[in-house]
């Protein structure tokens, strides 16, 4: 029955966390080239760039959050599909088991990580007949930063910057403008976007991501929805919110629409936003034996063309080198826009950590500690000391932690916080007060970071999983932007504050 099926299945799992689709690599390239050199933007896109052909070349995740794996499966008449089923679980946690996909299934009782990614309603699979002899299996992979950015409106409603948005083409266009807008950096720009305009809450979710299984460069086979995606791509970028939420020329790479029938008394437009680290890729399989036909998306025929002609990311001489632990003076004489590199003993800590700190005492000293929002793929190795070793170390959203962190700086002396979209006014408050400062590092480069860490020193709180535990990391040269200063300044709020002044010019 199928006997290449599982190897396939597997196959593409890896592929697609560890290589971008052609038309993405295209898109990001282009916006490589659109921001000019030397600028925020331009840095943060070399970097993505370079992380990028790092995943190619050594086979790893190109993102430490490999997400919720979504697959699309179209199988004959007849076909097994609870088998397939089993096949494509056992798959995902061989994958997993090998460190390209992080363990991101999580009891939702009682927070438990099962380690393997399988659990009630993960992976997510969704399988459908058609009468062709062939099976074809599409996979995308959407991290938790990127998901957390999707949005839901219930029309007619008023927007911030837009003001009101009709049950109309152009009240759906208002939304994904404002869609974007809202994301900022928290969903790693530049991003893609995903709309179902209609539909129940929970089918205009669904249809909404699936419209990120078209190319970027396709047109809408709907003429009137096709005119509403290039109406905003014509426009979202003159909102210059640009990679990272940096400011820029580039904001969004792709605008895909679908509509469902709706209820008379609901009109609902949802948006599925994907970031720049758009994992997405599907293989037909021979009917009979499994095995791969032909893959979509990309021709295996064609070599991959490096993203990057020249070394990657390059050092100005006005870079700031810092050592952990950090002192008050190395602090305050840092301002938002400085490129720091830090060297020294670095702590991950993301949600299990920061709510475990607001009950407990830290298994470790963080007075003038790096504590870096970031949930790496982390893989045992008997050959290193401590007995694991990271292979993806990309930050992740910051915002989750904003109802701790503020309290964390004061109760515990820590002097830098390293994640990606920036922060609040508690924790801006506390970085002023206590002499602290907020890094951004680029999200989704996870094998760039990964780079910069020569070994694991330890761990603790393991018992909240590996993504969820706090790695002790000996980093060397580990680069970032200084977005949030111990002098009240953050980009964040300046960007937001400049973009949403844009929106209101480019929304009516």
């Amino acid at each position: 029955m199928l006997p290449s099926f599982f190897d396939s299945v597997l196959k593409l799992i890896v592929r697609t966390s560890t290589d971008l689709p052609p038309d993405v690599r295209a898109a990001m390239k282009t916006s490589l080239h659109a921001e000019p050199a030397g600028t925020r933007a331009s840095q943060a896109l070399t970097i993505i760039a370079q992380n990028i052909d790092l995943a190619v070349d050594n086979e790893g995740a190109i993102c430490q959050d490999t997400g919720m794996p979504t697959f699309e499966v179209q199988t004959p008449v007849g076909a097994n599909q609870i088998w397939m089923r089993q096949q494509i679980r056992e798959a995902i946690a061989e994958a997993t088991r090998r460190g390209k996909l992080r363990p991101n299934s999580v009891d939702s009782i009682t927070g438990e990580n099962s380690g393997d990614n399988l659990g009630p309603g993960t992976p997510i699979i969704h399988f459908h007949q058609w009468e062709r002899d062939a099976i074809e299996v599409k996979l995308i992979l959407k991290g938790g930063g990127c998901e957390n950015t999707n949005a839901q409106y219930a029309l007619p409603m008023e927007l911030p910057h837009l003001g009101r948005a009709d049950r109309s083409l152009d009240g759906v266009r208002k939304c994904i403008l404002h869609a974007v807008w809202n994301a900022q950096g928290k969903g790693c720009a530049p991003g893609a976007v995903g709309v179902c305009v209609g539909g129940d809450r929970t089918s205009g979710y669904t249809h909404a991501k699936e419209q990120l299984f078209r190319t970027l460069d396709d047109v809408n086979a709907d003429p009137r929805l096709a005119v509403i995606e290039a109406s905003v791509m014509a426009t979202v970028n003159d909102l210059d919110i640009g990679t990272m939420g940096f400011g820029g020329k580039v904001t969004l790479i792709g605008c895909k629409l679908g509509a469902l029938n709706r209820l008379p008394a609901s009109f609902f437009v949802s948006v599925a936003y994907d970031c720049w680290a758009f994992r997405r890729l599907g293989v037909e399989l021979n009917a009979t034996s499994g095995a791969i036909d032909k893959w979509l998306y990309r021709d295996p025929a064609h070599p991959i063309i490096p993203m990057l002609d020249q070394s990657g990311f390059q050092r100005t001489g006005k870079e700031v080198a810092l050592r952990a632990p950090i002192s008050d003076a190395d602090v305050r004489a840092l301002k938002v826009g400085d490129v720091v590199m830090i060297s020294g003993r670095m702590f991950t800590g993301r949600d299990a950590v920061h709510s475990h700190l607001m009950k407990h005492e830290p298994p470790v000293d963080l007075n003038g500690s790096v504590l870096y929002h970031c949930g790496p793929v982390v893989v045992k190795d008997p050959a290193v000391p401590s007995g694991w070793r990271v292979t993806a170390a990309g930050p992740t959203t910051s915002i989750r932690e904003e109802p701790y962190q503020g309290e964390i700086i004061k109760r515990y002396g820590v002097r830098v916080v390293i994640g990606k979209g920036g922060m609040g006014a508690k924790t801006l408050a506390a970085l002023k007060e206590r002499g602290a400062v907020y890094l951004n590092a680029i999200g989704g480069a996870a094998q760039f970071y990964a780079r910069s860490i020569k070994k694991v020193d330890g761990v603790s709180l393991l018992e909240f999983g590996t993504p969820e535990a706090m790695w002790h990391l000996d980093v060397e040269d580990f680069p970032a932007i200084v977005t949030m200063d111990a002098h009240g300044n953050s980009l964040h709020k300046d960007v937001e504050q400049a973009s949403g002044a844009h929106l209101e010019t480019i929304g009516v």
